[in-house]
């Protein structure tokens, strides 16, 4: 009886130290299992669950910090199709930057293309009624109308970038207004006229654009450098270089080639026409497009032999700007040389549709906090067959 009752006491005590222990057979409470060996091993499991979980919330936060960096501010760039000419060369460039900026990690970007106005207003006015956070937006405007919905983001406190057209409406609520120098371009071309040797009151043809702003603009930047009125590069014309109001009047303008490479070589076949112009020596095309329309007249049989045979006489000068693939052929001598061979002189003035990548620069430096300049004008360049290959030029 004593045995049993002292192997009773053993068998209890025993149990209540393992109980106490939380050792195999307790759930860690003093309880019993129903399976010992499960529970313990369940028990490891969950103590490793644990660890894993830690280390993944761990990793998950650290994750988080650099997607939240990476994620930052989503930028859209808003840009015509990209189709062919310089317009649409604009989204190939800015998708070139999206790209350096997706890759650096600290923003994201993204292009979205239009068809035209309408589109893009729509696209514009979905990106504004999404109500995403932590947003930029840099458009490159197809025309004035866009100037309702841009105002819809300024009103949503988006800020947003510039580039090209510039709604004067809506300028000043811009984080910047990124363009390039149309009068620049004007001035280019007469500076380097000039440099040739042309002399006050000669005889100029000016190849226009179209009827807006940019034209108007072009034309001014080529008159107020001759006057004095405007620098190019830094320097202003010699005083007895300066052309007078008399001295003006030597300019003749084409009218309205709608940037049109078509239209430009029948006006200049027509004017070529009359023999009298033959002698015309300088050529002030405010476009590569309206440039090559030139090239392609004196290639073809639009012009006879015997008025080219005047015009070489002259050793003419044409100039260009935008920076078309086609006309830097021309100046790297690749294209139309035996024309060319004819010329004092070939040139373009800078004015490309890769400036989109400063545009979207603009809004990378303001989202870092640095100082960006409101009114960003893009000086101009003169682009030579001695400096071409330092340019980039689009197809």
């Amino acid at each position: 009886m004593k045995k049993k009752l002292l192997i009773s006491v053993l068998t209890l005590a025993m149990a209540v130290g393992l109980a106490a222990c939380g050792g195999p057979g307790t759930d860690g409470n003093g309880k019993v299992s129903e399976n010992g060996s499960e529970s313990a091993g369940n028990n490891g499991a969950e103590d490793e669950a644990d660890k894993t979980d830690a280390s993944e919330e761990s990793e998950s936060a650290e994750n988080d910090g650099k997607t939240e960096s990476a994620g930052g501010t989503h930028i859209y760039v808003l840009t015509a199709a990209e189709d062919h000419g310089w317009t649409g060369s604009v989204a190939t460039f800015a998708k070139e930057k999206a790209e350096e900026i997706n890759g650096e990690g600290t923003y994201t970007a993204e292009v979205i293309t239009a068809n035209d106005a309408a589109d893009q207003i729509t696209k514009l006015e979905d990106i504004v009624a999404s109500g995403e956070k932590d947003i930029a937006v840099v458009i490159q405007p197809m025309d004035d109308t866009l100037q309702s919905a841009i105002q819809q983001l300024v009103d949503a406190g988006i800020p947003y970038v510039a580039f090209d057209r510039i709604i004067d409406a809506v300028s000043a609520s811009a984080v910047s207004n990124v363009k390039g120098d149309n009068e620049g371009i004007g001035a280019g071309a007469a500076e380097y006229f000039v440099s040739l040797g042309m002399k006050p009151g000669e005889a100029v043809y000016v190849y226009e654009g179209d009827t807006s702003s940019v034209t108007t603009l072009r034309n001014d930047g080529f008159t107020k450098y001759l006057k004095g009125e405007l620098e190019y590069n830094g320097k202003t014309i010699a005083e007895d270089a300066k052309w007078t109001e008399d001295d003006l009047k030597a300019i003749s303008y084409s009218g309205a080639m709608n940037w049109s490479r078509s239209d430009t070589k029948d006006s200049y076949e027509s004017l070529m026409g009359d023999a009298s112009n033959a002698g015309i020596k300088w050529f002030y095309a405010e476009d590569d497009e309206l440039a090559m329309g030139i090239l392609e007249s004196l290639n073809g049989g639009g012009v006879s032999d015997s008025a080219k045979e005047e015009i070489y006489k002259t050793k003419p000068v044409l100039t260009g700007c935008g920076g078309l693939d086609e006309y830097y052929e021309v100046l790297r001598g690749n294209s139309y040389a035996d024309i060319t061979a004819n010329f004092d002189g070939v040139m373009s003035v800078t004015y490309s549709p890769s400036m989109i990548q400063t545009a979207v620069q603009d809004m990378v430096d303001y989202l870092n906090g640095e100082t960006v300049e409101q009114d960003h004008v893009i000086e101009c360049e003169t682009v030579t067959p001695e400096n071409v290959d330092q340019f980039p030029s689009f197809f």
